[in-house]
């Protein structure tokens, strides 16, 4: 389960009223997210969602030969929604297991996909469901994450290789709700903890930063990556990589605010800028969504 994304630009206002609970957004809000979308060529996330599915579908299959899987993707603000998709496995399956497309696991933030899929469950009572939570630390989603910075980074030139800023980022979130759920950032900052670990990166060579911060007047988690470039600039770095540890396809936050946000932010600073490749169906990444399956099958 995710987010979902609008399939055209005219799908923007019904797509941002679903986000928004029924209300319309504002004519500007619109105006901007049509001309972000049609900027990056609309967003990949449906398809991208749906091969993941059918991959982790063939790598269940594969291992298990006495159970049959089925893999689909739901989307919670767009088509497929999720109760649609309950109802068409509903005389297929006996259980269903939910996976969250984001591995740091929040009551608060991630509630409504509980509630979706627990009401989309309900009507079929003979049907079995479990909801993986936080798999922020699945040795095989940071072995992923970990190749894709290692990736990354073999493509700079080799004399910065071993000093170029890695800045692993996570959707920024407004102060008052990390103030009720801390365990949440604490997750985020553990995952691209484990990756530098995992390869072998010094500390002073990386840092845990925001990216994506909505536009509202109260108080977002700082610092962003746009708040890091000129502290870069001033220790005469060149180089800067991005990192996302939260977002495993590209859309529209990695697309547009890394790729092209970022992007522009570091090249106001003289900075050479490339982000990691987004996960989307890398082998490691599929064995890690099948080991949270199995471990809730």
């Amino acid at each position: 389960m995710t987010y979902g994304s609008p399939k055209t630009l005219k799908d923007v206002p019904t797509y941002l009223k679903n986000v928004y609970g029924g209300k319309d957004a504002s004519p500007e809000v619109i105006k901007e997210f049509q001309r972000r979308y049609k900027l990056i060529g609309g967003s990949p996330l449906i398809k991208i969602t749906k091969a993941q599915a059918k991959a982790l579908e063939k790598e269940l299959n594969k291992k298990h030969k006495n159970k049959i899987f089925i893999v689909v993707a739901g989307m919670r603000f767009s088509d497929p929604f999720i109760k649609d998709v309950v109802t068409k496995l509903s005389k297929k399956v006996t259980h269903i297991v939910g996976i969250i497309m984001s591995p740091q696991y929040s009551p608060i933030i991630m509630r409504g996909y509980n509630r979706e899929l627990t009401e989309a469950v309900k009507p079929y009572t003979d049907m079995k469901l479990t909801i993986a939570e936080d798999w922020h630390l699945q040795p095989y989603f940071i072995e992923a994450l970990a190749q894709r910075v290692s990736g990354a980074i073999s493509k700079l030139p080799k004399k910065v290789q071993s000093t170029t800023p890695i800045l692993f980022s996570a959707h920024s979130m407004p102060k008052r709700v990390i103030e009720k759920e801390p365990d949440y950032i604490n997750h985020l900052k553990e995952t691209a903890a484990a990756v530098a670990k995992k390869i072998g990166l010094p500390k002073k060579q990386w840092l845990f930063c925001y990216q994506s911060a909505g536009h509202t007047p109260e108080e977002w988690l700082k610092p962003d990556f746009a708040d890091i470039m000129p502290e870069l600039q001033k220790k005469g770095e060149t180089h800067v990589i991005i990192a996302p540890v939260q977002f495993l396809a590209d859309h529209l936050e990695i697309l547009y605010d890394v790729g092209i946000g970022a992007r522009e932010q570091a090249e106001e600073h003289s900075i050479i800028f490339s982000r990691t490749e987004s996960l989307n169906t890398s082998p490691s990444f599929i064995k890690a969504l099948a080991a949270i399956v199995e471990a809730h099958s």
